[in-house]
């Protein structure tokens, strides 16, 4: 067997990897709180998606690629299939938005999330090992049945947690600890996944390996990341604007007295019946509309005949 380096640029893989799970969780917690609140179905479907682009190709996708840049078999060159790597990016995010649809509508219960977790935590793994497979090296990979089984156990265990902390967690602070935990159980299923694989190079196999060379996956994953951040942003932003301008049939909101018309009669009246100079007292509310001051009375004054 050949040697396998899984830190070849140190403690820097582990932990940026480490830092993008923790991250991609945090904005899938925050976009499923909102989904929670959401007044709608369809804003509510419109939150889970953001939240399975955040959690599926931030939180998992995007930090198994950044630890894979670490991946090195010093006996022979290491390239990347791009077309592989990009399906196994819509099966995270496909996964895990199914999970995330399932346990995001109708009552919350223990068993919903376990069997969504399963059929997530499956899609998971499937994930991994479908980027593994777009892995191309001088020889031939093997698994250890032992650790991949590990390593589907902790995806499973992992996703159902994290959906259960997807419609369970409130406030900052739960979500930062939970967004912690659930990088944590993304970063202990990848490194379980690739420590179960073991290559055994073969003179058979050219040493001239076709596909993308690890530093200049790079490129793609900061372009597919980029993408990824400002698309999560700008439906984020769309679904907020949504929400603070419109009610939940769509139609637009026209003020902030337009739920009660009557509210702003009684203000305008309020307002024109005051005194002119005096202050409003405590606790009214200023007139939403300028009323133009009273027009004072003309008083006939006798006319001056001036000695020309």
């Amino acid at each position: 067997m050949a040697e396998v380096h899984h830190f070849t640029y140190g403690a820097f893989n582990p932990v940026a990897a480490y830092l993008v799970a923790v991250l991609g969780s945090f904005l899938g917690l925050l976009a499923t709180g909102r989904a929670r609140s959401a007044r709608s179905r369809g804003r509510r479907n419109r939150w889970l998606v953001i939240a399975a682009f955040s959690i599926g190709g931030a939180g998992i996708w995007l930090m198994h690629f950044t630890a894979m840049l670490g991946f090195d078999v010093p006996q022979s060159p290491v390239r990347y299939n791009p077309w592989t790597t990009m399906a196994s990016l819509g099966l995270a995010v496909v996964t895990v938005g199914i999970g995330l649809m399932v346990v995001g509508h109708g009552r919350r219960s223990l068993p919903k999330i376990a069997v969504a977790g399963f059929f997530t935590g499956i899609g998971v793994l499937a994930m991994h090992y479908t980027g593994m497979t777009g892995l191309h090296v001088s020889g031939r990979i093997h698994f250890d049945p032992a650790l991949v089984a590990a390593s589907a156990i902790i995806a499973v265990v992992a996703c159902a947690a994290a959906l259960w902390f997807a419609v369970s967690v409130k406030g900052m602070g739960a979500m930062t600890g939970a967004a912690a935990l659930m990088g944590m159980a993304v970063f202990g299923m990848h490194y379980t996944g690739m420590a179960s694989m073991s290559v055994e190079l073969s003179p058979t196999v050219p040493t001239n390996v076709s596909g993308i060379k690890p530093l200049l996956m790079i490129v793609p994953i900061t372009l597919v990341s980029a993408a990824l951040i400002l698309g999560v942003a700008l439906s984020a932003l769309q679904a907020m604007t949504d929400e603070e301008f419109t009610f939940g049939d769509g139609v637009p909101r026209r003020g902030m007295h337009a739920e009660n018309p009557w509210s702003l009669k009684q203000a305008s009246v309020s307002a024109m019946r005051r005194a002119p100079g005096s202050r409003p007292s405590p606790g009214t509310r200023p007139s939403p509309r300028p009323v133009p001051p009273r027009a004072k009375p003309l008083i006939d004054e006798p006319l001056i005949d001036v000695a020309s």
